[in-house]
Parts: structure tokens; sequence; C-alpha cells
């Protein structure tokens, strides 16, 4: 979230007595605590409104969008934003990952019933750099659209072939590759772990220091609050990590000494051409329409995602790879809440001129001086992309129909 622009700042309290847990902050490390009567006075405006049963969801200055979230009656996290363009959706979905971050890696019970503030405030330091990414994405989407990010691989086959043997000689059904903090394979109990299960165990692991095998308790927010698994890791290669959710065995050492040379040694080449930079994170062969600076497309039954802010023939047209990346997390944001809202989700703000439609929309785009934005919503898919301003706002729709058919090669989507 803090991309240029302005900073972003976090704060963890207790909801009883508003006691600080942490503070963390884009920027310099100074910036990571703020005065203590700016946390009293942020905590008070809130436990003021819910003591005339008020809830205070949200504020905006001139400068600052605030937005408050209780969790479970005891932790409040608090963001404060002063980058151009902070929006409720964005914030609160910063807030929602970072509790849910919190219990993968304390897990609920520790949140849920504090017995010892300044022991939880040690513990909650180990989630400090998962925190911070959410901070900080940088050109990543997944944070904001809560779907795990994947990147395409060659010998997809092959691989998962290795993968399934590789974790079912593990005494698991939890298994998965990641490339750069980015799902390339997975088993099929994985894919059925919840959607922020998923994003959050791909972050973690992009978060962590890259020794060559780890042994880390988790805790799955959704699926295993209170009773915690092992996640076990193992470097194939610089880049590269096969993991598995196990529960007392195997031994680590086991895995990193005996399972992982038998079934992964023989299938080398294929893991060296997965972590070769692939051009533009797309697919060998594809390509997309003229004029595309960046998009994010959505496979909405697995929660998946795959983006790119450098796309096949965009160049250096136009806006920066991090301005694209910014551009195109607002876009998603304006459309994700108030047109394209995921099923079971609040129903969006109603603008005047939806209130005598029944439907919802499908397209939408937006036309700004240094970009067009366009967006589709389909049976499978939702597709979000960032245009150079040169492309006609009549060509964006028949534009945005052939990008979709060709990152998905199917005409119906």
């Amino acid at each position: 979230m803090g991309e240029e622009g302005g900073s972003v700042t976090l704060l963890c309290l207790t909801a009883s007595s508003g006691v600080p847990l942490f503070c963390r902050s884009t920027g310099a490390p100074s910036k990571h605590q703020l005065p203590f009567s700016v946390i009293g006075s942020l905590n008070g405006v809130h436990m003021f409104g819910a003591n005339l049963d008020v809830l205070l969801t949200a504020a905006c200055t001139a400068n600052t969008h605030v937005v408050w979230r209780v969790f479970h009656n005891s932790i409040t996290l608090i963001v404060l934003s002063a980058e151009e363009g902070a929006s409720d959706f964005a914030l609160g979905r910063l807030l929602d990952n970072t509790f849910s971050a919190m219990v993968l890696i304390l897990g609920l019970e520790e949140l849920v019933n504090i017995r010892n503030i300044e022991r939880l405030k040690k513990d909650l330091r180990a989630c400090y750099k998962l925190i911070d990414s959410f901070l900080a994405p940088l050109e990543r989407s997944g944070d904001l659209t809560q779907c795990v990010e994947c990147v395409p691989v060659p010998h997809g086959a092959a691989l998962q072939e290795g993968l399934e043997a590789f974790v079912a000689a593990a005494e698991s059904r939890f298994g998965c590759l990641v490339v750069g903090g980015q799902l390339a394979l997975a088993t099929e109990p994985w894919w059925q772990l919840a959607p922020q299960e998923l994003l959050l165990l791909s972050w973690l692991v992009g978060s962590l220091p890259p020794p060559t095998a780890r042994d880390y308790p988790i805790y799955l927010p959704h699926g295993s609050p209170t009773v915690p698994h092992r996640l076990l890791t193992c470097q194939l290669l610089p880049g590269l990590e096969a993991c598995l959710i196990c529960g007392p065995s195997p031994a680590l050492h086991t895995v990193e000494t005996e399972l992982v040379p038998r079934f992964w040694k023989p299938l080398l080449e294929p893991l060296q051409a997965c972590v070769r930079p692939q051009p533009h994170g797309l697919p060998p062969g594809t390509t997309l329409p003229p004029g595309v600076l960046a998009f994010l497309l959505i496979h909405r039954e697995q929660r998946s995602s795959q983006s790119s802010v450098q796309p096949p023939g965009s160049g250096g047209e136009g806006l920066s790879p991090r301005r694209r990346a910014r551009a195109l997390r607002h876009f998603y944001a304006l459309v994700a809440a108030r047109y394209f809202p995921w099923e079971g989700s609040p129903a969006p703000p109603q603008e005047p001129f939806q209130a005598g439609f029944p439907h919802r929309a499908r397209h939408c785009y937006v036309v700004s001086a240094t970009h067009k934005a366009y967006a589709i919503h389909a049976p499978q898919h939702q597709l979000f992309l960032l245009l150079a301003p040169h492309v006609p706002t009549f060509a964006l729709r028949p534009l945005a129909a052939r990008a979709l058919q060709r990152l998905t090669g199917d005409a119906a989507c």
C-alpha cells in the first residue's frame, strides 16, 4: 500500500484497554512509532462512539484517510494512509490481512484471550515481516484481491506429477511449488484451502529469510485457527521452494535429505526452467493487443490471479511500472467496491444512475489524462486492463474482449 504518494501507518491495540501492541509504517524506521497522544486520540474517539452505540469505521481529514476495525472484541487495528486515492476498500483489506497474518503465526487463542500483554508484544514481532509486506506490496496485487498470485511455468505436467509423488511420500496431501513468492503448482487439497489462506502462505514463504529448509509452525485462519500445523519448506533452487503442510511427521531432515533428492533431482531441468525469468509473466506464445500497459486476470472459482505491469509490446510507453501498478490497484479497488462485488460480500453502495436497473454492471471503464482502464466481469474470470491514453475509447470494449480471450484461451471465458 505504501507506494509513492504518501505513507501508511498501521496500529495494533488491545480492544478493552487500548494498550498499543505494535506500530508499523512505510518509510523510515523512525516513523514506526506515533506519539502516544495521537494513538490515544485515535483509539479514544472509536471507543467513545462505541459507548454511544455508534460504530466508527472510517474518517477522512484534509490529507489522511483513517479506518478502524475490531476483531473478536479483543484486537483493534487502525490504519492511517496519506496516499493519494486511498479507499475504505483497500485499507479494509489491509486490516483483514494483518489480523489473519497474526492468526497464521500466533493462533487465534493467543489473540482472543490475552493473558500477558508484554509477552504478546514480543510474540507479535514474528509477524512484522509479513505485515510489512502488505504495507509495501510494490507491483503485487494479491493482498488487495485476496486471490493467490500464480505464475505460469513450463513442463507443468511433469512437475505436477513429481509434486504429487513428493507430497504422498511425505504423508501429506497439501503441497505446492512457490516461485519468487508466487504459486506455480499445487495439489488439489492445497487449492481447497480458503483463498485468504492460499494468499497468506505464499506471502509468508516470500517474506521469510531464505535458508535451504524450514520447519515453521502455522495456524490456518479459517480451517484451523487454534490447532497448529507444520509448514515445511525446502529450497530446490534459488527462488524456488517446495512447501508441505503436515502433522508431527515426517522430520524436516528426512524431507531434506531423502525425499527432495529422490523426487526432485530427476526433474532438475524442468525446475531450472521454472526459475528462469518468464518474459512479462505470460505463458509462452501469449500476446496482448497493442496499447495494453498492464493487466490483472482473476479466476473467479479458483480465486487465483495472474498479472503483469510490463506485458509484451508495452515497452517504455506511458507510465513507469511502479505507477502502472499503483493505477491498476486503485482501479481494482474502485471497481471491486462498487461494481464487481464477490458473492457473499456486502452490497456495494449504489450510484444514482444504478437505482433503476435490476442487473449489475458487467463492463466499466475510466478515462484519465495518463491512461485508460477497462474491466470485464465474465462468468469465470475478471479482467482489469490499464491502457495507453491514445487507445480510442470506443475501441476499449472489443480490445478488452480480445485480451481476455487470449489470456484464457476460451472464447466464451
